[in-house]
């Protein structure tokens, strides 16, 4: 592998079967020719067709731009095929004769097995020497994708992110509606620690659509006011959500304020936000759709 890195180049073996290179053998002869160079006392075409099968791909299948991944014990590289395949005479003893100049990604650099998804995995584990992964091209370029990433992905990362999505995309797009957005806010709030949680109603509205009592370091109560929008994600919550929520949080004596939205929150609307915290000393949280379903899948909901 050291080699191969070094002289930016991938190899395989059966290098005594030099006419393997003549563009004019059609896979018959082609599989013919290894097999009077390598298997000529075999009973039946099994071993010769499997080896022809590698070098096949190795010298006629693979062309320039095409990836290769490369195994080497518990990592991989990553190489685009830059040229034809050619055939080394010197290197015919060490068994190392055929060879492609490549380009390797990622800076040369190797990346762990376990940065691959499992389809990628358990190709690379395939029984032989040169195997299709056409069907893993995806996989392949998000491995260089995040493979550069301080913080790589992991199946509990993936986990986390998928049923994020999945979260989001229910709570844009099923069954709720504003009322009952309210409520299923409720339940969020009693998952993140709430001792209670009131739904005001409509005609006492003051500016807070819930008001969230928490208990802190089993002494102090902090009263929370929240608007809670339940918005697609476009357009984004305005400045006036958190003008009714600053109302409410002055009409309730509340300690801070949240805007929770499915949605996603105008820049306007987060700089009034930050005045009011600059102005009074009250934190106002912002909270959109995305980090709403993290909250719920790291959380979960209240049953009651």
């Amino acid at each position: 592998m050291d080699e191969a890195v070094a002289s930016n180049q991938i190899i395989i073996g059966w290098s005594k079967a030099v006419e393997l290179l003549d563009s004019n053998l059609d896979w018959h002869t082609f599989r013919e020719a290894m097999r009077k160079c390598y298997y000529p006392d075999e009973p039946n075409l099994r071993r010769a067709g499997n080896a022809a099968g590698h070098m096949w791909r190795f010298i006629r299948e693979m062309k320039p731009g095409d990836l290769v991944v490369v195994p080497h014990g518990s990592e991989f590289c990553v190489a685009e095929i830059a040229a034809a395949a050619t055939h080394d005479p010197s290197k015919i003893d060490d068994d190392t004769a055929f060879r492609r100049n490549v380009k390797w990604l990622n800076d040369k650099h190797p990346m762990p097995r376990t940065l691959a998804r499992a389809a990628l995995q358990s190709r690379m584990k395939a029984y032989g020497t040169c195997a299709y992964a056409t069907d893993l091209l995806g996989e392949i370029t998000e491995c260089l994708e995040v493979a550069g990433q301080k913080q790589r992905p992991t199946f509990e990362s993936d986990l986390h992110n998928r049923l994020v999505r999945e979260t989001l995309a229910e709570i844009r797009s099923g069954r709720l509606e504003s009322f009952g957005f309210e409520s299923f806010i409720q339940k969020v709030l009693k998952g993140l620690g709430a001792e209670e949680v009131r739904i005001i109603p409509r005609s006492q509205d003051k500016g807070a659509d819930l008001l969230a009592t928490f208990l802190v370091a089993g002494a102090f109560r902090l009263l929370v006011a929240v608007q809670a929008k339940h918005y697609r994600p476009e357009p984004p919550v305005g400045p006036e959500a958190v003008q009714q929520l600053i109302q409410g949080i002055e009409a309730e004596l509340a300690d801070l304020g949240m805007v929770v939205t499915s949605g996603t929150i105008s820049k306007e609307a987060a700089q009034l936000a930050e005045s009011f915290f600059e102005e009074k000393g009250t934190k106002i949280e912002l909270v959109e759709g995305v980090q709403l379903a993290s909250l719920i899948v790291e959380r979960g909901l209240s049953s009651t």
